[in-house]
């Protein structure tokens, strides 16, 4: 049967309606299109936060100058900290110890005499090692404060402070360092890579299980011809899955978009190319819908939120993961939705991104194909 045969197209326009009509008829297409994105971009945009902010900080004054209560007003103005004072530091160990202190900077005696004669001061931070990030983050802001309140004081102090050597930043792309700014564009990633192989990971296997799989196949229909139409409303309703999202980045979570639809709708489609074939691959497998769903989570949500530079940069790691990586299809979407959010459209870095995807989704697709005729045979 050629592709130019019209009863071709209308089995397949047949297929396509019987399976719009499923996804009308199950409820659960509704939750995994439309509530489990708007869920997932809240915790992601919202309760998911790499911004250090309001860190509970203990100070000690052990000088009680000018100097240092300046220097405690500057930390008390500062957004990264919210500063409790106490007498000692034994007084404060307590709220380190429960969590409620975060650090404890001390402020040792002789604080202003040793600035105002240049003698190295020890300013000494006391942190919470069982928080990582949150020290690390805690002991570059104090450096930071220091360093600027030095600068600023050195007038007053009589300090000559004239480093030979000064770092002006300027952050491009993302000026106030914001990690929603990179979190929400990855969490749109996720939320397709999920969207994506759980819906299809359930329609082959709920055919078997139905029973009704048999007759499909015993349709006068090729077996490419029937995988395309059962995912072509997938496809579209993954489409509208996205568009949501981005609609909720833009105008909810206030990210910037200076790309364009079209490079945004180029890498969607060849990311849900093969997310879909890798969904649908899953589902001709298995035959149960509960063994797909978990199979889908396994193979499609894990390695995209750890294997694809979201939450953690893909140099940093073993060698061995970083060739893993490779075989992580939102590895290639990742950082293009970044770039059309926050940079614009970087054809050099998409294009290479789409083919790699496409070459993903027309592997899953011809594995399916095989997979069914093998059945068939």
């Amino acid at each position: 049967m050629s592709a130019g045969d019209p009863l071709l197209w209308r089995r397949a326009a047949a297929i396509r309606r019987k399976e719009w009509a499923q996804v009308w008829l199950d409820p659960s297409t509704f939750g995994l299109v439309v509530l489990m994105p708007l869920i997932l971009m809240f915790l992601f945009g919202s309760a998911v936060t790499l911004d250090v902010h309001g860190t509970r900080t203990g100070v000690v004054d052990q000088d009680h100058t000018r100097a240092s209560r300046e220097f405690i007003a500057t930390l008390s103005r500062n957004s990264y900290f919210t500063v409790e004072e106490g007498p000692s530091v034994a007084a404060l160990e307590q709220g380190l110890r429960t969590g409620d202190l975060r650090g404890i900077v001390v402020i040792p005696d002789g604080f202003e005499t040793g600035l105002a004669r240049l003698q190295p001061i020890d300013v000494q931070l006391i942190t919470d090692g069982s928080q990582v990030n949150t020290a690390t983050f805690l002991t570059g802001h104090l450096r930071g404060a220091l360093k600027e309140w030095v600068e600023a004081e050195a007038g007053e102090l009589d300090i000559p402070v004239t480093p030979v050597l000064k770092i002006l930043p300027r952050y491009t792309y993302n000026p106030g360092l914001e990690s929603r700014f990179m979190l929400v564009p990855g969490a749109i990633g996720i939320v397709m890579a999920m969207i994506g192989s759980l819906l299809t990971a359930l329609i082959m296997a709920r055919e078997y299980e139905r029973g009704t799989m048999e007759g499909l196949l015993a349709t006068p229909i090729a077996i490419p011809a029937l995988v395309l139409s059962k995912l072509i409303p997938y496809y579209v309703l993954g489409l509208a899955s996205t568009a949501l999202c981005v609609v909720v980045a833009v105008f909810g979570y206030g990210l910037p978009f200076h790309g364009s639809v079209l490079a945004l709708f180029l890498i969607a489609s060849a990311f849900l190319a093969a997310v879909l074939g890798q969904g649908l691959l899953i589902s001709a497998g298995t035959k149960n819908q509960f063994v797909s769903t978990q199979f889908a989570l396994l193979s499609g949500f894990l390695p995209s939120l750890l294997l694809s530079g979201f939450l953690f940069e893909i140099d940093s790691m073993p060698t061995a993961i970083q060739w893993l990586t490779y075989i992580v299809p939102a590895r290639y979407l990742i950082p293009s939705l970044q770039s059309v959010f926050l940079v614009g459209d970087v054809w050099q870095l998409f294009l290479p991104n789409i083919a790699i995807l496409l070459l993903f989704g027309a592997f899953f697709f011809l594995r399916v194909t095989r997979a069914i005729t093998r059945r068939i045979a």
